[in-house]
């Protein structure tokens, strides 16, 4: 079963047991990755409804952070929620070992020796672990590695 095939299938059960947040964030799910669709004229396969998902994972960490610095619990709150529901149709995250072995591991396989060579390390962890990780974190610690 496809993952758009999976969010489907989990919008019909959330409309039918009344579940109104699920719903919603199921709904604002498939909108977007129709919305990529039309716009680039294809049918996204998991790894690019994947992407989708990051992406508004990402959008709504900034907004939880703009919520935090306006005072507003009530919005950070609806936020994590929607968060929490979009991570579950992504594969589970990697821990900080797992992390930190992967850019080992990735600075050895590109041969990087200094700050000029973390566009490969990137690269290789990129093609390793879509999806799996947070990039930004992950882009701190090469440079902290790499000596930058």
């Amino acid at each position: 079963m496809s993952l758009k095939e999976r969010i489907t299938d989990d919008m019909k059960a959330a409309m039918r047991s009344g579940e109104k947040e699920r719903l919603g964030v199921i709904r604002m799910i498939t909108s977007a990755i129709k919305q990529r669709e039309v716009d680039e004229r294809i049918t996204l396969e998991d790894a690019q409804v994947q992407g989708v998902l990051e992406k508004m994972i990402k959008q709504r960490k900034e907004s939880v952070a703009q919520f935090e610095a306006g005072k507003r619990p009530d919005l950070v709150a609806k936020e994590a929620a929607e968060i929490t529901l979009l991570q579950a149709y992504l594969p589970t995250q990697l821990s900080e070992v797992e992390v930190d072995a992967l850019i080992g591991e990735a600075i050895a396989a590109s041969n990087a020796s200094s700050i000029k060579d973390m566009g490969k390390v990137m690269g290789v962890i990129k093609a390793r672990a879509q999806g799996r990780v947070d990039l930004g974190s992950v882009g701190a610690k090469i440079k902290a590695k790499l000596g930058g």
